[in-house]
């Protein structure tokens, strides 16, 4: 990417938003946790050991420190070479919102950026793959300090756009992936379940660690509209009209069953299914995350 157009100001300005959100959130997650996040994701605790110059002094433990006015460290060590993929879906449908707030695309942005940004805090590489029908954009895997700019600076120019094949995109990540991996995959989810669902299968054959987080707008899920209506899908433009109040009991168990059968077939193949909706606050969607990776 040339510099002078990584440089813009209006690009910096929204990398500098997203890194100020994403650290936000992740803040507001260890403040709510009792114990750390870290515990069983990636790194786990060792020891203490005496202050040396050169350490990182976010590592002193203040509570020894208060007990024997002595400065230590904590270390932690390896359990896993976890190496993180986050998987958006930049397809049409992504650009929906009902609220006119944020688009589900924002939303998938905003919790990529924290994820990255606790994947880079804690020094596990992560890199970033988009898709639509097929991979679109691809980082490499990395802990550079620059890997957060890198993916925030991509995302920040997205727009999402086009059909979608998430199964085909599935099936390319899993071909690209060297190294068990943490594969984390960020989408609606609004095509034929069923290969998306052997795509899983194929991820987590392979040895991958998959967490789908399925994201929808808070209206696709309530359905909180009235009168005759007109749909229009996203992807394809095809129009359908409805009357809102005779077809809403019938969508919310439709919704509702299709998010069963993933989080059922998801539970069987062992995926980590999370289902979000963009009324949700983004600490508590990566809240949900990591409580699960900790198997709380």
């Amino acid at each position: 990417m040339p510099s002078e157009k990584y440089l813009k100001p209006e690009v910096i300005a929204t990398i500098k938003r997203l890194d100020l959100k994403a650290k936000f959130i992740v803040k507001g997650f260890l403040q709510g946790l009792h114990s750390s996040p870290f515990q069983g994701f990636s790194v786990e605790f060792s020891e203490h050991r005496r202050y040396t110059p050169g350490d990182d002094p976010k590592d002193i433990d203040w509570l020894v420190y208060a007990k024997s006015d002595k400065y230590y460290v904590r270390k932690f060590q390896a359990d896993t070479n976890l190496t993180g993929y986050l998987v958006i879906d930049q397809s049409a449908s992504m650009n929906y919102t009902f609220r006119q707030e944020v688009t589900k695309f924002d939303y998938a942005i905003c919790l990529a950026a924290a994820l990255a940004y606790l994947m880079i805090h804690q020094h596990d590489p992560v890199g970033l793959l988009t898709f639509g029908e097929k991979i679109s954009r691809s980082i490499p895997p990395s802990t550079r300090p620059s890997q957060l700019g890198a993916i925030l600076s991509t995302l920040a120019r997205l727009t999402p756009d086009g059909k979608t094949d998430i199964a085909k995109a599935l099936n390319q990540t899993a071909a690209l992936l060297r190294h068990q991996s943490l594969v984390m995959i960020i989408s609606d989810l609004l095509t034929d379940e069923e290969p998306v669902l052997d795509a899983l299968r194929r991820l987590k054959f392979a040895g991958h660690d998959v967490l789908l987080l399925h994201l929808l707008d808070e209206a696709e899920v309530t359905f909180p509209f009235d009168g005759a209506l007109e749909l229009e899908e996203p992807e394809t433009r095809e129009m359908m009209r409805v009357d809102a109040d005779g077809f809403r009991s019938d969508y919310q168990r439709q919704v509702q069953s299709f998010r069963q059968k993933y989080a059922d077939e998801c539970a069987k193949i062992g995926v980590d299914f999370l289902p979000l909706d963009t009324s949700m606050p983004f600490d508590k969607a990566l809240a949900e995350y990591l409580t699960k990776r900790r198997g709380v």
